[in-house]
């Protein structure tokens, strides 16, 4: 099968080991599914599996991609959940022994992927194979922290650090589909005035908002976090799935402490979360944004355009 791989890992210089080319099609074992993709989208995951960041060397060559969209055997549309975990669990994120498609099983940047047929679930009805294959991952990600994670009430406000990103972008969408008050910070002034198309109101890192708000989605980390907590409300949620500007944030604990503060963890979601997060996609026809598409043949492109950090939206695969 054609696919889009880690060859091997380099911390240093990531792009200089994906291989685009032939591989043997993946394993099949009993209970799981195949299904034809035609669709797929990148995530930062994916460049962190190029340095070796949860794919040694060992399993190398490895199928990358968490997010796809395809035709399984039945000839049904589906989308694909990347979570592979214990499914007894009542939260298989809590599973210590979960990994995501292209950890340790080959992924969706290929012309197939296999996975547990309970992990397939169907497409909402008038979407593009495009536009669904930004769901399972980043989507999925601002979902659960908005809604499991940080409970989100009813007319409720929302604080986005951070613009461009696919979870980022998400989350404003997402929050605003629900209802609520968005507003994000951005350094970058173009990006600002794109949120805002979105619904949201935009501001300068660090700028003092309006109003405090019930939730903060924090992926950006160290360089905001600081910010994320004097911007939450007495009993407000800061819930973190990232760190991309630093792991190492400076806390002030009398805020916490005195306002009721909750700092919340969050990682992808469960299947359960993205059959409800297809519903709502469906009921309410929010669509992702897509920064740019490319064909799988061309994903040494759309990685590159990944690593420049310039993106608003999600990157997108054709395959076909």
């Amino acid at each position: 099968m054609f696919a889009a791989y880690a060859a091997t890992v380099n911390a240093e210089d990531p792009l200089s080991a994906l291989r685009v080319g032939e591989l043997p099609d993946p394993a099949v074992p009993e209970d799981w599914a195949t299904v034809r993709v035609t669709a797929s989208s990148l995530n930062h995951h994916d460049l962190w599996s190029l340095k070796g960041v949860g794919l040694p060397r060992e399993r190398t060559p490895m199928v990358l991609g968490c997010d796809g969209v395809g035709v399984d055997e039945n000839g049904d549309e589906v989308v694909v959940h990347a979570v592979i975990a214990d499914s007894d669990l009542p939260d298989e994120t809590l599973d210590p022994k979960r990994t995501l498609l292209s950890e340790l099983h080959p992924g969706t940047f290929a012309d197939k992927v296999s996975v547990p047929r309970r992990n397939l679930l169907p497409v909402p009805q008038g979407w593009t194979a495009a536009h669904a294959a930004c769901l399972p991952t980043a989507w999925l990600t601002a979902f659960r922290m908005l809604t499991t994670r940080g409970r989100l009430p009813d007319g409720g406000s929302v604080l986005v650090q951070g613009a461009g990103g696919g979870v980022s972008t998400a989350a404003v969408l997402l929050a605003k589909a629900m209802g609520a008050r968005v507003h994000v910070t951005s350094r970058d002034g173009a990006k600002r005035e794109r949120v805002t198309e979105l619904g949201a109101e935009a501001y300068e890192p660090g700028a003092r908002l309006p109003e405090r708000v019930d939730v903060v989605i924090e992926t950006v980390g160290a360089a905001t976090f600081e910010h994320s907590v004097k911007c939450a409300k007495p009993g407000g949620r800061i819930v973190v799935s990232g760190a991309t500007a630093g792991h190492e944030a400076v806390v002030d604990l009398r805020r916490v402490f005195f306002l009721q503060l909750e700092v919340v963890g969050s990682t992808m979601g469960t299947r359960q979360e993205l059959a409800a997060l297809l519903d709502l996609c469906g009921r309410i026809d929010v669509r992702p944004v897509v920064d740019s598409t490319f064909a799988l043949a061309d994903a040494a492109e759309a990685f590159a355009r990944l690593a420049e950090g310039d993106v608003f939206g999600k990157i997108v695969l054709e395959h076909g």
